[in-house]
């Protein structure tokens, strides 16, 4: 348990250093300005989503929550949208308008983690079964 735990660590790792340098890299090249912390918005993700991944492995030798671990999981997501509203208010809510570039580079985090945690979960719940 411990060496799939530190695997899907890893990973989570990895989707953040490719994610975050080829999305920084490219607005570095297309002189691109964001009005908000790409590599906050990045860290966001990544912590919620070791978070997330480490309490399902823990959820998932409990049988009585085992069942449950589906409709967690969208819990967790619909806490994951709410909090990253209130931690960026200020960035996203408070300008005008975003730019399409600062809109999809709020969009692409959030698609990247998502499916590496869907992934994740996935595989926490076939193992069980």
């Amino acid at each position: 348990m411990i060496k799939r735990i530190l695997t899907d660590s890893i990973v989570l790792f990895m989707v953040f250093l490719i994610g975050f340098s080829v999305h920084d890299f490219f607005l570095e090249s297309q002189q691109i300005k964001i009005p908000f912390s790409l590599k906050k918005v990045y860290l966001f993700h990544l912590s919620f989503s070791v978070v997330l991944c480490l309490n399902f492995f823990v959820f998932s030798t409990i049988d009585k929550v085992y069942e449950q671990l589906g409709f967690i999981y969208l819990g967790s997501i619909l806490l994951k949208i709410t909090l990253f509203c209130v931690l960026f208010y200020k960035s996203i809510f408070t300008k005008e308008e975003l730019s399409l570039s600062a809109r999809m580079s709020l969009f692409i985090p959030v698609i990247l983690f998502l499916a590496t945690e869907a992934i994740i979960v996935a595989k926490i719940l076939k193992k069980k079964q």
